[in-house]
C-alpha cells in the first residue's frame, strides 16, 4: 500500500471479496526526500485506509536493497552518460522481488498492487496484458517481471478506469479518494522555486559524483557552441537547456561524458533503424528472431511497429531513438511479450 488510492482501492477489493489481506508498505528511502511512494504522509495515509477497511497494516524497511539495486544504479548511469528508468528497477528488484520474498517468508500466497495493468492466466500460461484504463495503462513499468512472478501477483484495478476507482474509494469514505498520483522520483528532493533553492536531480547527483561542464557542439558542422553545466545531467533527445541562437530545432544526439561532451543537430538525426536491447525478459518462451511487435520506449509513449532481432528490435520504419538506460517494452495486441533495456 504505497498511501494513493489505487492501492487503496485494491485492498479494499480483496478483502470485500473475501481474502485474508494485511497491508504492506514499503520504507524505501531514508533521505531527505519526503515525496513519492514512501514518504512519512503515505506512510499515513496506508495506514489510515487498512484501518478504513478493517485489516492489518505494517511497514517493512527495505532501504538497503533500494540503496544497493536502485540508487547506487541510478548514480552510476548518469556518470557514465545513461538514462536510467529508476522506478522499473524498483519494481524489478523491490515490489516485485524483495517483497515476494517477505510474502513467501510469512506465509502469504500472493501479493497484490495497485497498478492499472492485468494479469491473466489462459492455456496453461501467465500474461501481462494493458490496463483497462488507456491512459493509466502501467504494463510498460511491469513489463520486466516473469511468469513465476506474474503467478503470484494480483492487480485488482486493472479493469477499472482511474475514475471508477476514485469513485470506489469515496464511496468507502478512504482519505485517498481524491489524493493526486506520484509524479516524481521518490528519492530525489524536489526543486525549490525560490531563488538560490536547491533540491532536484542536480543536488541529488552533486553530492555523490562530481558534475563536469561539456561542450556542445553541431554533429554536422563540429562547430562549437556553448556549453552545458553538466554533461552527465544531459539525456538523448533533450532540447531545453541547450546553448540558444539555432535557427532549426536542435536535440541533443550524443553525449560523451570522458570527452565532456554534448552533440546537437536536427531532428532527423535523432532517427535509426533498430535499437540494441540488453538486460532482456521474456514473460513467457523467447520468441523468435523475426517476430512481429509493437515497442514503446517509455510510460505513456506512443507504441511503434517493429520485429525482433538477435540484439534487440528492428523498426518498421525508421524511428527516434532511445536514451541508452531507458526500458523498451515489446507487446502484441494488449500482451506485454517481453523487455529490454536500451544500450
Amino acid at each position: 500500500m504505497s498511501g494513493g488510492v489505487d492501492s487503496s482501492v485494491a485492498a479494499a477489493l480483496l478483502h470485500e471479496a473475501g481474502h485474508e489481506v494485511v497491508g504492506a508498505t514499503m520504507k524505501l528511502w531514508g533521505g531527505p526526500s519526503d515525496s513519492g511512494c514512501c514518504s512519512a504522509a503515505d506512510v499515513r495515509d496506508a495506514r489510515s485506509v487498512a484501518d478504513r477497511i478493517g485489516v492489518d497494516h505494517h511497514v517493512f524497511n527495505f532501504t538497503e536493497e533500494f540503496s544497493a539495486a536502485v540508487v547506487a544504479p541510478y548514480v552510476a548511469d548518469h556518470a557514465a552518460g545513461r538514462t536510467p528508468n529508476p522506478c522499473v528497477e524498483c519494481n524489478r528488484h523491490l515490489k516485485f522481488s524483495a517483497l515476494l520474498d517477505r510474502a513467501d517468508r510469512l506465509g502469504f500466497d500472493a501479493i497484490a498492487t495497485g497498478h492499472h495493468a492485468r494479469v491473466e492466466h489462459s492455456g496453461g500460461r501467465w500474461s501481462l496484458r494493458r490496463g483497462a484504463d488507456v491512459a493509466k495503462d502501467q504494463s510498460y513499468v511491469l513489463s520486466v517481471l516473469t511468469a513465476a512472478e506474474l503467478a503470484r501477483v494480483l492487480l485488482p484495478v486493472g479493469d477499472l478506469t482511474k475514475a471508477e476507482v476514485r469513485s470506489l474509494a469515496a464511496s468507502r469514505g478512504l482519505v485517498t479518494a481524491a489524493k493526486p498520483d506520484s509524479q516524481d522520483v521518490c528519492f530525489v528532493a524536489a526543486r525549490s522555486s525560490a531563488p538560490g533553492g536547491g533540491g532536484g536531480r542536480a543536488a541529488f547527483l552533486g553530492s555523490r559524483i562530481a558534475l563536469h561542464p561539456g561542450r556542445v557542439v553541431d554533429a554536422t558542422s563540429g562547430d562549437e557552441l556553448g556549453s552545458v553545466e553538466a554533461v552527465e545531467l544531459v539525456t538523448i533527445g533533450q532540447r531545453r537547456g541547450l546553448p540558444g541562437g539555432a535557427t532549426a530545432r536542435r536535440y541533443v544526439v550524443g553525449v560523451d561524458v570522458a570527452e565532456r561532451s554534448v552533440l546537437v543537430g536536427e531532428p532527423d538525426l535523432l532517427l535509426c533503424d533498430e535499437v540494441t536491447l540488453g538486460s532482456r525478459t521474456w514473460i513467457g518462451d523467447e520468441l523468435p528472431v523475426g517476430t512481429a511487435c509493437m515497442v514503446q520506449a517509455s510510460a505513456h509513449g506512443r507504441p511503434v511497429p517493429a520485429s525482433l532481432t538477435a540484439t534487440g528490435v528492428r523498426f518498421g520504419e525508421r524511428a527516434r531513438r532511445v536514451a541508452p538506460g531507458q526500458l523498451v517494452a515489446c507487446y502484441r495486441g494488449d500482451e506485454v511479450v517481453g523487455s529490454g533495456v536500451a544500450c
